[in-house]
């Protein structure tokens, strides 16, 4: 190997040191802390129910108006917590990778006598308070992966239900679906969520919604990390809750 070739080769691997040093700092710098409380937005009454109405769209205080017999119940974060799942191959073993938050929030409209009626409002949760087993795969996943500098939230806004139960009762347990958009970062696809729900009493419901994603349909790119084989493409997003009238 002459010496023209040793100093190219030199020069190219201090040249890789410098970049995969950079992406490092990068990657494992201090992860943004939330901006604040996340707040429930509240529940927005559909024009079906509006038109049956007879008292004015809003309520005092600006807020919308509510149904005759319907409720709104609001999540309570402290009893709820929103995560995902995800499979990757760690050294050489398989390992599953939960991360999770309570920093939820959303509203719920039900009329236990027409419950083919709920309504549920965007959901909110924020991505800066995800965490793993890894303070360094914490500060990967904030930084690189859903960029929380910038997108704090991961939302869903539902569209429409089915599967809904006739009417419920206390201590009834049922199951339906969720359609509606999605958003990660700044990426927005439809999903549908399967929710079971239990009426543990008139003023508490409880429940868990989940879904599966690809990791593509929201470019989620893992970045290299020493020991990481390989990352499942599908990801399981739930969200286990607990929800309290206003």
């Amino acid at each position: 190997m002459n010496r023209r070739t040793t100093i190219v080769i030199a020069a190219m691997a201090v040249g890789a040191l410098i970049f995969f040093g950079a992406l490092a700092v990068y990657v494992l710098r201090p992860s943004a802390a939330p901006s604040g409380e996340l707040t429930a937005i509240p529940v927005l009454v559909s024009p079906q129910v509006q038109a049956a109405e007879t008292q004015p769209s809003a309520a005092a205080g600006g807020q919308p108006a509510v149904a005759e017999g319907s409720l709104v119940f609001e999540l309570a974060a402290d009893e709820s917590q929103a995560r995902f799942i995800i499979n990757e191959v760690l050294n050489g073993a398989d390992k599953t990778v939960v991360g999770v938050t309570n920093a939820v929030a959303a509203q719920i409209l039900i009329d236990p006598a027409s419950p083919a009626g709920v309504q549920l409002g965007t959901v909110q949760v924020n991505a800066r308070t995800f965490l793993t087993d890894s303070g360094s795969r914490n500060r990967a996943i904030q930084n690189f992966i859903l960029q929380t500098d910038r997108y704090e939230l991961v939302t869903f806004v539902p569209h429409t239900y089915s599967g809904l139960p006739a009417s419920i009762a206390v201590g009834d347990s049922f199951s339906f679906q969720i359609s509606g958009d999605l958003t990660i970062r700044d990426i927005t696809t439809p999903v549908t969520f399967d929710v079971s729900v239990t009426v543990e009493s008139e003023n508490r419901i409880s429940g868990l919604a989940s879904t599966t994603i690809n990791r593509a349909s929201y470019d989620l790119v893992i970045p290299n990390a020493p020991g990481v084989a390989s990352v499942e493409e599908t990801v399981i997003l739930e969200l286990e809750f607990v929800a309290l009238v206003q």
